[in-house]
């Protein structure tokens, strides 16, 4: 039969005009079933997943509390002591009191102080870091380097901070340029020894499976010996960076005008304990501020590591 005829017989239609086979009422049963028995098993990992969520939450708040339970306990039992006469206000003065100082201050123009002082640890850091981390992946490749550069690094390394003033003193003069050169070389050495360390450090099995596969020396320091030195170096960072907020005092001590180092000098030509203590509060929280920024950092960049943490 011809395909003219299919078309004109009667009983035969083509298979474009054929009706779609419609589900018998057992399979369409039997998919219901299947869609009642999914449906609890997504709805257990939903609520599963809010209860981990819930959890994280949970646990990321008691640690908060758990931080601000020594300070908090401290600050009240200065001020109940303060005021119960136990300690003389001239000396310590009651957290309230130094509360109503930087309110003063900020009246007074604290923000600059907070920022130039801000600035020149951002400054004095990332050269003193940038150099550290040049000069520490040269001392961790090359064993020639580090037999020239490491015995020198670690006599400087232990010199006190302020033996530096004089001689910045003498050679920058009293600007901006012996502060930040101050506080990059506190933050020089942490960096330096979580560098070269961190190389140093490497497992010596990854090397030679990298060395078996023929990797390239750029290859094998950008595959291999970054990823496994970079919790040191991370660390070496977050260190170098505290030591910079150190440095910085000893830095605005030179001959500053503005900071919180130049009002830690005039608290105490004034003889006013609560500016001191108010600008090292400001140290304490600009410190910490800056020292989570940079374990957000370091716990992102080290998401694959399983460790214990």
């Amino acid at each position: 039969m011809s395909s003219q005829a299919a078309a004109q017989s009667p009983g035969i239609r083509p298979a474009a005009q054929r009706p779609a086979p419609q589900d018998t009422p057992a399979q369409t049963a039997a998919a219901n079933a299947a869609a009642d028995a999914v449906s609890p098993v997504a709805a257990a990992d939903a609520r599963r997943a809010s209860w981990v969520l819930a959890a994280a939450s949970g646990q990321r708040v008691r640690r908060i509390l758990l931080g601000l339970l020594l300070p908090v306990t401290g600050l009240v039992a200065i001020e109940l002591s303060v005021r119960g006469g136990l300690i003389p206000a001239n000396m310590l003065p009651a957290p309230s009191q130094i509360l109503e100082t930087l309110r003063d201050l900020g009246a007074q123009g604290l923000l600059g102080h907070i920022v130039a002082s801000t600035l020149r640890v951002f400054a004095g850091f990332v050269a003193g870091a940038l150099l550290a981390v040049l000069l520490g992946a040269a001392v961790g490749l090359s064993r020639h380097a580090e037999a020239i550069l490491d015995p020198t690094f670690q006599a400087l390394r232990a010199i006190p901070s302020l033996a530096w003033v004089p001689l910045l003193l003498l050679w920058l003069g009293i600007d901006e340029a012996p502060k930040i050169v101050l506080i990059a070389i506190g933050a020089f050495f942490p960096v330096y020894m979580g560098v070269a360390s961190g190389i140093r450090g490497a497992d010596r099995k990854l090397i030679e499976v990298a060395r078996l596969y023929q990797l390239s020396n750029i290859a094998l320091t950008r595959r291999v010996l970054l990823p496994a030195a970079l919790p040191a170096i991370l660390t070496g960072l977050r260190n170098g960076l505290s030591l910079a907020w150190m440095f910085m005092v000893a830095a605005e001590l030179i001959a500053a005008s503005k900071g919180l180092g130049y009002l830690l000098s005039d608290g105490r030509e004034t003889s006013r304990a609560d500016i001191v203590l108010a600008a090292i509060a400001l140290l304490a929280i600009l410190g910490k501020i800056s020292d989570s920024l940079m374990a957000a950092i370091e716990k992102r960049s080290l998401a694959w590591r399983d460790s214990y943490a």
